[in-house]
C-alpha cells in the first residue's frame, strides 16, 4: 500500500470515528475530504510530506491536516487519530459499514446498548437485548439482522466489468415499461470507478408504478429495501443494492448530473452558480431571488434543467465528460480535446492464441481484429517462463513468427504483427534472448511472478525493461487483480520519466480484473508526454469487447488520442514500431 492510500484510510477512520461520536458536520466533512484527495492524488504525497507549508500549498490539505500528514511521515501514527480511535471501540467501524446502518444509529446501538463490534451487534439482536432502545423495533432490528448476513456474502465492491453489463440489462428492462421516456445509469458506475458499491438508475416516466414494477419484479431481486413514487431499492441475488430514482424528464438533466456526481464536482457547479447569482440542485438551475425556500417549491421555472450540457452551458462551462467528474474540479480547460474515444481505438497491441493460453486460432483472431475495424493487430503469446500460460519455447516462438508473418501476408486489409508478451523476471531481464526479440515485430514485457517485491526492486526490475531497445511497451505494469491481488508498487514518476526518455509505451490493460495503468498513472503519463497503450489482452473473442473498461479508465486519467498509439494512424503506428528494430 502506498503511502498516500496509508494515510487516506487513516483519516478515513478517522471521519468515521468523528461521526459515530456526534462531531461537528464541517469536521468531519473536512476530515473526509482530505481522505478522498489523498487517494486519488496521483503523485507520492511522502516527497514533500516533510514540509508541511508545502502540503498546506495543496488545495484542500489546511495547515492542521499538513501537520498530520508530515507527523505519519516522520513516526507512522498520528496522535490525534489515535486518542480519537481509542475513544470508541474498533470494532463500531465495522458496525458503521453496514448497508443502512447511519453514525446516529451506530452511535445509539453503542451508547444505548453496549454493542460494539459487529459479532457483538448479532449476538444482541439474537437475544433480544436491543428492543428498549428508541427506533430499534422488531422489523428495524430484522433489517439489521439481514444488513449483516448481505454484507459477510457481498463484502467489498464489484469490479466496473461485472456492475456494467448487469447496469445495462436493468436499463433495458425498465426502459420497455410503459411511460418510461428517458432512463440512464448514474454515480460511480457512469463515472467509471474501477469498483461499484451499488447500482444508481434514473429515470423519467408518465407512470412512475411502471418504471417501479419494472424493478421489483425482476426475477433476480432478492429484496425490496424501498419502494416509493419517486424512489425505490432492491437488492439482487448478486449481492448488489440498486437504486432507482423517478423524475419529470423536464429536470432529468440536472438530475442525472446531481445523481452522478462526484460530491466534489457538484459543489464546483453550486459554487460557480452561486457567483452567478443562481442557484443550482436535482430540480435545475434557478435565478437566485434571495428567498431561502428552495427555487422548485415556489414553482419557479429554471434557466436549465433538461439536460446536462444546457447547465454547463448556463455556466459558461465546456460539458465536463463523466468519467472526469472526480478528477477535474474546476474549468474544463484541462481536458485534453482528443480525449480518447471506444471509436478512436483503430488498433489491439496485445491479444492471445492457441499458441499459448488464448482459445482463438491465427485466424479466428484476425478476423475478430478485422471485425472491430482495426488496421493492425500485435499477436502476443506468452514466452517460456509463463509455464502455467503455455509459454512459447524459443524453437515454438520461431514456427509462431514465420506463421503470423505468412498470416500477414494473405491479409491485405490489416496489418498482422508478430510479437510476444514477454515476462520481465525478477531481476528486470527477458525471458528471451536479445536475438531472438530481435526477430519480433513487436514486443510487449510484462510482470507476471515475483509480484510482491518491496518497490524499491520493483521499480529497479521495471527501469531495467524499459530501457530496453527492443521492448516497445510494459504490459499491466503493477500485475494487480482488482480486488484479488494489489501486485507491485513501483515509483511511477521514475517509470514515466525513464519510459519518456527511451521512447517506451505503458500500457493499460482493459480486463476489467486489472485495468492497469490505473486512471491516476494514465494521468501522470498524460501530463509527462508518456505514451499508454490501451489493450484488451484478448485471450478469447468477447475479450474485445471489454475495451470499453479500458477506454473509461483512460478517459478518467484524461488521456489524448495523440499519446495512445492504438489511435494513430496506420502509418504512424508502424512508422514508430520500427524505429525500435
Amino acid at each position: 500500500m502506498s503511502m498516500n492510500q496509508e494515510i487516506a484510510r487513516r483519516f478515513a477512520d478517522a471521519a468515521a470515528i468523528l461521526e459515530i461520536t456526534g462531531a461537528n458536520a464541517f469536521r468531519v466533512n473536512a476530515v473526509t475530504k482530505v481522505a478522498r484527495l489523498l487517494e486519488e492524488m496521483p503523485e507520492d504525497i511522502g516527497a514533500i510530506a516533510d514540509d508541511p507549508k508545502a502540503l498546506a500549498r495543496i488545495d484542500g490539505i489546511g495547515k492542521s491536516s499538513a501537520e498530520k500528514i508530515s507527523e505519519y511521515a516522520e513516526t507512522g501514527t498520528i496522535e490525534d487519530f489515535d486518542v480519537l480511535r481509542a475513544s470508541i471501540p474498533a470494532g463500531l467501524i465495522d458496525v458503521l459499514a453496514l448497508p443502512g446502518l447511519g453514525p446516529k444509529t451506530v452511535g445509539l446501538l453503542w451508547k444505548k446498548g453496549d454493542v460494539t463490534d459487529v459479532e457483538t451487534l448479532e449476538a444482541k439482536i439474537d437475544a433480544g437485548e436491543l428492543t428498549a432502545i428508541p427506533r430499534m423495533g422488531k422489523k428495524t432490528l430484522d433489517n439489521i439482522k439481514d444488513a449483516i448476513e448481505f454484507s459477510r456474502r457481498s463484502a467489498g465492491r464489484i469490479r466496473l466489468g461485472d456492475a456494467m453489463p448487469l447496469a445495462e440489462r436493468l436499463v433495458e428492462s425498465i426502459s420497455a415499461a410503459e411511460g418510461v421516456t428517458r432512463i440512464a445509469y448514474a454515480g460511480s458506475l457512469r463515472r467509471g470507478r474501477e469498483t461499484i458499491g451499488d447500482i444508481d438508475i434514473l429515470a423519467a416516466a408518465d407512470a412512475p408504478e411502471s418504471a417501479t414494477e419494472a424493478l421489483t419484479s425482476l426475477p433476480d431481486v432478492e429484496k425490496i429495501l424501498l419502494s416509493g413514487a419517486t424512489k425505490t431499492s432492491v437488492r439482487l441475488e448478486q449481492g448488489v443494492q440498486v437504486d432507482l430514482r423517478i423524475v419529470p424528464e423536464s429536470i432529468f438533466g440536472a438530475a442525472l448530473m446531481y445523481f452522478t456526481g462526484s460530491k466534489e464536482h457538484n459543489v464546483m457547479l453550486r459554487e460557480r452558480a452561486i457567483q452567478r447569482g443562481m442557484r443550482l440542485n436535482e430540480y435545475g438551475l434557478f435565478e437566485d431571488d434571495g428567498e431561502k425556500e428552495p427555487p422548485q417549491n415556489r414553482g419557479m421555472r429554471p434557466v436549465a434543467a433538461e439536460t446536462e450540457q444546457a447547465i454547463y452551458e448556463a455556466l459558461e462551462l465546456k460539458p465536463t465528460p463523466p468519467e472526469l467528474r472526480e478528477e477535474i474540479q474546476a474549468e474544463t480547460d484541462h481536458v485534453a480535446e482528443d480525449l480518447i474515444t471506444l471509436e478512436s481505438v483503430k488498433a489491439e497491441l496485445h491479444a492471445h492464441t492457441k499458441a499459448s493460453d488464448g482459445t482463438m486460432t491465427l485466424e479466428e483472431l484476425i478476423q475478430q481484429a478485422r471485425s472491430r475495424g482495426f488496421h493492425t493487430l500485435a499477436v502476443t503469446d506468452h514466452s517460456k517462463s509463463s509455464v502455467q500460460a503455455n509459454g512459447l519455447s524459443v524453437e515454438r516462438l520461431l514456427e509462431h513468427i514465420d506463421a503470423i508473418h505468412d498470416a500477414n501476408a494473405r491479409h491485405d486489409d490489416i496489418n498482422v504483427l508478430a510479437g510476444s508478451e514477454v515476462d520481465i523476471l525478477a531481476d528486470g531481464s527477458l525471458d528471451y534472448p536479445d536475438d531472438v526479440l530481435a526477430k519480433l515485430d513487436w514486443v510487449i514485457a510484462s510482470p507476471h511472478s515475483s509480484l510482491r517485491q518491496d518497490p524499491d526492486k520493483a521499480t529497479r526490475r521495471l527501469l531495467r525493461a524499459i530501457e530496453h531497445p527492443l521492448v516497445h511497451a510494459i504490459g499491466h505494469p503493477t500485475g494487480r487483480l482488482i480486488n484479488e491481488r494489489e501486485g507491485l508498487s513501483p515509483d511511477m514518476a521514475r517509470l514515466l520519466e525513464a519510459a519518456l526518455e527511451h521512447d517506451t509505451a505503458l500500457e493499460l490493460n482493459a480486463n476489467p480484473w486489472r485495468l492497469d495503468l490505473r486512471d491516476r498513472h494514465v494521468r501522470m503519463a498524460q501530463e509527462a508526454g508518456v505514451m499508454v497503450t490501451v489493450d484488451t489482452d484478448a485471450h478469447g473473442p468477447s475479450d474485445f469487447d471489454l475495451l470499453r473498461y479500458g477506454v473509461m479508465t483512460a478517459r478518467r486519467g484524461g488521456l489524448g488520442s495523440a499519446l495512445c498509439p492504438n489511435c494513430w494512424t496506420e502509418g504512424k503506428l508502424l512508422s514508430w514500431i520500427r524505429s525500435k528494430r
